[in-house]
Parts: C-alpha cells; sequence; structure tokens
C-alpha cells in the first residue's frame, strides 16, 4: 500500500471511530492538579538506546518529549505533585511478547537527558514499574499502592497524564486509575485526563513487523486508538493546555 492510500486508510478509521476532544483544560492552583509521567525514559524514548527505543529521530516522540518538560517546569515552578514512572525491569524477568528492555540499573531505565533533572525535585515521587500497567507497577509487597498514597497525601482531584506509549502504558495506567477511582479507591481523585500532544506512541511498519515476527504497528493510527480507548472508558482528552501563571503554590 502506497503512502497516499495508506494515509487514506487512516483518515477514513479516523472519521468511523472520532477523538471528540474536551475544552482546552486551564489548570490553577484552586484544583489540586498532579502530573503523572508514563515511561519517559531512554529505552523507549532517545534513539538507539535500546530494543525498544527509536532507530531514528522520531517527531511524535521528540514532541511528546517537549511537552512533558514544559509541563514538568511548570509543575515544579509552582511546586505542584508529580508522579513519574519509569519502565525497570529485572534481567531474569521477561514480559512478552518484548524483548528485553530498560532493564533496572542501566540507562535505559532511566529519564531522558531532558527530565533528568527531576530527580532532585522535592514535589516529584519517581516510581519504577516492572509491567506495563503502573498503577499495577505502584503496589508494594505489603499490598499498599505508592500511586494511591500520592493521591490522598496531596488531595488530588484530577491528573494531568503524558507519556509513552498512549495505546499501552499511557492507556493501560489510565484504565486502572479509572476503574479504581469508580470504585471509591482514589479519593479525592476525580478527573483523569489525558494530554494528547504530550502522549506518543511507536512506529512499526508492516514489512519490518514482518520479517522481526512481530505485529504491524502504525503510529499515528495507534496514537488515535489509544486516545479514543481512554475517551471512551472515561478519560478526558485534551489537546491544548493552559495554566494560570499567578496561581498558588502548594
Amino acid at each position: 500500500m502506497g503512502t497516499v492510500a495508506k494515509e487514506a486508510a487512516i483518515d477514513l478509521l479516523k472519521n468511523e471511530i472520532p477523538v471528540e476532544e474536551d475544552e482546552p483544560l486551564f489548570i490553577s492552583g484552586d484544583v489540586n492538579t498532579g502530573l503523572v509521567l508514563v515511561d519517559i525514559v531512554n529505552g523507549f524514548c532517545t534513539v538507539g538506546a535500546g530494543n525498544l527505543a527509536p532507530v531514528a529521530p522520531d517527531k511524535q516522540i521528540s514532541a511528546m518529549v517537549d511537552e512533558s518538560v514544559k509541563l514538568a517546569k511548570m509543575f515544579c515552578e509552582k511546586k505542584w505533585p508529580i508522579y513519574a514512572l519509569l519502565d525497570s525491569h529485572h534481567p531474569d524477568v521477561p514480559e512478552p511478547p518484548h524483548p528485553p528492555h530498560c532493564i533496572a540499573g542501566t540507562d535505559e531505565s532511566k529519564l531522558v537527558p531532558a527530565l533528568q533533572w527531576l530527580e532532585s525535585e522535592p514535589n516529584v515521587t519517581l516510581r519504577c514499574k516492572d509491567c506495563i500497567d503502573g498503577f499495577l507497577g505502584s503496589i508494594e509487597k505489603d499490598g499498599s499502592n505508592v500511586f494511591v498514597d500520592w493521591v490522598k497525601a496531596n488531595e488530588i482531584k484530577a491528573i494531568l497524564v503524558v507519556g509513552i506509549c498512549t495505546d499501552m502504558c499511557v492507556l493501560d495506567f489510565v484504565c486502572s486509575a479509572l476503574s479504581a477511582r469508580n470504585r471509591g479507591f482514589l479519593s479525592p481523585l476525580e478527573d483523569v485526563i489525558v494530554y494528547s500532544r504530550g502522549c506518543a506512541t511507536f512506529d512499526l511498519p508492516l514489512q519490518i513487523a514482518n520479517i522481526k515476527g512481530a505485529l504491524p504497528h502504525p503510529q499515528e493510527l495507534m496514537h488515535h486508538i489509544g486516545l479514543y480507548m481512554a475517551k471512551g472508558r472515561g478519560a478526558k482528552v485534551v489537546s491544548e493546555i493552559s495554566i494560570d501563571t499567578t496561581a498558588r503554590e502548594t
């Protein structure tokens, strides 16, 4: 299938399953809002950094990183809470069907260079996870959940979610958070918001997927589907965000 035909097919599918975005998000100090960064690590975002890293510069991923950095800086200026999930696997515990990636202690599992400064910020909670779903990956051996505790301790009423991959780690985390909210486990959380321009996924064309024995993964379409699924599960999806520069610090 040629490029024009592919673009036409994607446009057709988008028309059949449109993502109706919510009103632009305005963040002020009136509603406690937490920023959740999902897997913005070298192993998924930095060219050549590992088995699941991009093999060449990727516009969608680069834009996601840029938007995430902007938000992180603004949240840190206001001392608002940030929860950063970092994919981090034990070398002897595989995650099929994926090849080894983001092994704990390696550069792959570290935040991308543009975000590594977050490690020293007092308003940031870093959580290494060993599975796709960051909500499950936040569960401790004693059954407690670091993410749940973070929401409650900061009295968060809304979370703004960005990261990679839109249709995998981001989506799984969002779905679990929504289910937990609906069951009353995340009080006082009310809204789970996905920032579309702050999310990205990977591209694996059909011809390359066939060689690797993997499933094809068209980037633009799967990004759209991830947003569509999140919206269908009850998340808000926005493409524009503004922050009240006069908002109070916490």
